[in-house]
């Protein structure tokens, strides 16, 4: 038999309906793989096996009746510890989380897996509170990258990038409030998707406001569509969801890569030379940009002409992560991640006025990227600037920067504007390292963006990133 852990979500669910094999082979053999990708990467809070091999025997038995609950039934899933799963704790990295709850409620995205018969694996790791774009938090320590444990996996969604990139499942729940899905995503080797805002519903809501959104995290932008088709569904605690699309998102891909003939993609490798791109980044993101062209897309290098609204985001980030904290006694700031307790007192000295001045920054960010979208469908960028550097450090060794912001540059400007955004992989440096490629398109373009991503995978351009060594 096939390695079932290499397979997708899409080719789970056609096998099970042909018999080839059942959701409880499969959830063994995605629950070796977390035991591995934990011992190699520490990319588990918890790792729940009697659960899942109970909802796989459930699944199964739903399968034999020709009865799936949904489209993504009996197959394994790993959540972000960020987002609430009933019956376990949410520790969100932090000691200062009561480990006695109650936990007796599912974050929307959750809840709608459970209904569709998902398999959960267990819950990833994340910075405390996701506040950073590496993961190492002071309750479970520091998660490594796939490919190289010593450097990072990036963050805040870095021990689900690390668990699909190991095989420990084909789906992820990761959030995203300043490149939290793509910069590990980009750093591992995996794609994943920053839906527009408000597109999958969100609960509780997040003190980091309107920058913060879920998204998959998968293998490939079938898997991802599939996801999002499930975790899109209405919920009424979140009062800014979007309403439901019309179509699904999977069937947005069915022109493979004929998705991308006749699009507009504005190319930016720099920013406008604003931003010190990695001559290895460089030249893999532009050598998987071409192909775009072969595919009949008029791609045109671009300078998108916005300044770095990096601290326009600071005041909204920063007042959220104290907004977060805000509660804590003097002993528990104390057991804060030092840098967390940092940006929180920042943030604590903004004024109203300040906040809202950030507010219109982002107002005129959104009107440039708006108008630059009435001329080109998509915007094509490295998804980061270099590759995975050091674990356990905020920034990579002899950076001028001293926060996560300084080394984001091309992710964080769009959870200002609510876009979305995917970064596909795209080939490696010369340590075997892998390189992401950002698409950006305009608000509710989510189809757009998974179907020029899919062309990128059909036509092998998406395909250049070994497997790491579980």
């Amino acid at each position: 038999m096939a390695d079932l852990t290499a397979l997708t979500a899409a080719q789970l669910v056609a096998g099970y309906g042909a018999g080839d094999f059942t959701p409880l082979e499969v959830t063994r053999a995605a629950l070796e793989r977390a035991a591995a990708a934990q011992e190699r990467t520490g990319a588990f809070v918890r790792i729940d096996e009697e659960d899942a091999l109970r909802r796989a025997d459930a699944s199964a038995g739903r399968w034999r009746r020709g009865e799936p609950a949904g489209p993504v039934d009996g197959v394994p899933v790993t959540v972000k510890d960020i987002l609430l799963q009933r019956g376990g704790p949410s520790f969100k990295g932090s000691w200062t989380v009561d480990e006695a709850g109650p936990w007796d409620e599912d974050s929307p995205s959750v809840a709608r897996l459970r209904e569709s018969g998902a398999v959960f694996l267990g819950k990833t790791t994340t910075p405390e509170f996701g506040w950073k774009g590496v993961t190492d938090s002071p309750r479970h320590g520091t998660t490594g990258n796939p490919h190289a444990p010593g450097r990072t996996a990036g963050g805040s969604s870095g021990g689900s990038a690390a668990a699909v990139a190991l095989g420990a499942g084909p789906l992820s729940l990761g959030t995203d409030g300043g490149g939290s899905v793509r910069i590990p995503a980009a750093f591992s080797g995996i794609y994943a998707l920053k839906p527009t805002y408000g597109r999958v519903p969100l609960y509780p809501a997040s003190a980091f406001g309107t920058l913060a959104h879920v998204g998959p995290m998968t293998r490939d932008a079938r898997d991802a569509a599939l996801l999002l088709d499930v975790i899109s569904g209405p919920d009424a605690r979140d009062w800014s969801q979007l309403a439901p699309v019309a179509d699904s998102f999977r069937a947005a891909l069915a022109a493979g890569t004929e998705g991308v003939r006749g699009l507009r993609i504005g190319f930016s490798p720099d920013l406008g030379g604003r931003v010190a791109v990695d001559g290895q980044v460089a030249a893999a993101v532009r050598a998987a940009v071409a192909p775009l062209e072969e595919l009949g897309a008029h791609v045109e290098e671009v300078d998108p002409g916005f300044d770095d609204p990096v601290e326009s985001f600071h005041v909204l980030w920063f007042s959220g992560a104290a907004r977060v904290t805000q509660s804590l006694r003097p002993e528990q700031r104390e057991r804060l991640d030092p840098g967390l307790r940092e940006v929180c007192e920042q943030g604590a000295a903004y004024s109203a006025l300040d906040y809202l001045a950030a507010v219109d920054d982002r107002m005129a960010l959104g009107r440039r990227m708006g108008a630059l979208h009435e001329r080109y469908d998509l915007l094509a960028t490295p998804t980061m600037p270099i590759t995975a550097f050091e674990a356990g450090a905020e920034v990579p060794a002899g950076s001028a920067h001293t926060r996560w912001t300084g080394w984001t540059p091309f992710t964080y400007p769009f959870n200002l504007t609510q876009q979305p955004a995917a970064s596909v992989p795209c080939g490696v440096d010369g340590d075997g390292l892998p390189v992401g490629l950002q698409l950006v398109g305009p608000r509710h373009a989510d189809a757009r963006v998974l179907a020029a991503s899919h062309a990128l995978f059909e036509a092998g351009v998406a395909n250049r990133v070994p497997s790491p060594v579980s």
